[in-house]
């Protein structure tokens, strides 16, 4: 099991706290210290059923200053997000071939099942 995981966000901290909390210890990857790659991105959204613009945060200050509007394919959305990792949605759990968006974070619980 991974967690895509920024520790500045609460979301994200409680996504790890419930996994842990079932005695589980996932690899934490910090992805704004080390980007996925487009590969990476791909592989994920295929597990998540998302495409690439439905992973971008639009709240983000990046997002509204450069990209809102815009109609991008999903091969310039791979490269932004790849690119500007503080645009991916978080956090991302993957088990196996599945993940999902801790977003609530219980959602993490359809992976521990």
């Amino acid at each position: 099991m991974k967690i895509y995981h920024n520790p500045r966000c609460s979301k994200s901290r409680q996504t790890l706290k419930l996994i842990q909390e079932r005695g589980l210890e996932p690899e934490v990857i910090r992805y704004l210290d080390m980007p996925p790659t487009k590969e990476e991105l791909r592989s994920l959204l295929k597990k998540l059923g998302l495409k690439a613009e439905e992973l971008v945060r639009k709240g983000e200050a990046l997002y509204k200053e450069r990209y809102k509007g815009k109609e991008l394919s999903e091969e310039d959305w791979l490269d932004v997000l790849s690119q500007n990792p503080r645009l991916i949605e978080r956090p991302i759990v993957v088990k196996g071939s599945k993940a999902v968006l801790g977003r609530p974070p219980e959602k993490v619980l359809e992976l521990l099942g």
